[in-house]
């Protein structure tokens, strides 16, 4: 009778703790994920990083095997890691969606879109100085991709294409605001 109770207790232990994985791994964070440092890779969770090709494949979990939610089609896009395992980052797009993308596709290269909230028709300065009173050098529409060379926390000296100056970082996605970049 004690051997039953015995067996029937553990199997209800075992059960439960089997539960308690799947919930873990239902929504596609890994066990042990926090925010902080990654586990594999011992860089801040979460932080910018880019994407390296044109194409690619964003899955509902850390696997080959999970399927495919959508494909990113735009080399450097900047995206934001928000939890990993060994070989794979959870990532953030700039519209908020998020998936699991394979660690080799991602770079520290570190890049920005330019106001990717705003509308159409409301442009962003590119000044020449890290100052509201300093000349303009271009008018940039949101969702312009460039590259950041540094930023201070306040401004971030930025490039697109052929031309570089600085932007207000409250006006960038793919740096935090107070985040100081070198």
């Amino acid at each position: 009778m004690v051997k039953r109770r015995y067996a029937a207790i553990l199997a209800g232990a075992l059960s439960i703790a089997a539960l308690a994985l799947v919930v873990v791994f239902a929504d596609g964070t890994p066990l042990g994920a926090a925010e902080g440092t990654g586990n594999d890779s011992g860089l801040p969770v979460p932080r910018f990083v880019s994407l390296k090709a044109n194409k690619v494949n964003v899955r509902r979990g850390p696997s080959t095997d999970q399927a495919i939610s959508w494909v990113f089609s735009r080399a450097g896009l900047p995206v934001e890691i928000i939890a990993e395992t060994t070989n794979w980052r959870r990532v953030r797009d700039s519209e908020g969606s998020d998936g699991w993308v394979f660690h080799s596709l991602l770079s520290g290269r570190r890049t920005v879109l330019i106001a990717p909230w705003a509308k159409e028709s409301e442009s962003v300065p590119l000044r020449r100085g890290a100052s509201t009173g300093s000349g303009v050098v271009a008018e940039l529409q949101p969702n312009v991709l460039g590259d950041i060379e540094s930023c201070d926390g306040e401004w971030c000296e930025i490039v697109v294409g052929d031309y570089s100056g600085y932007v207000q970082q409250e006006m960038l996605w793919g740096a935090y605001r107070g985040e100081v970049v070198n």
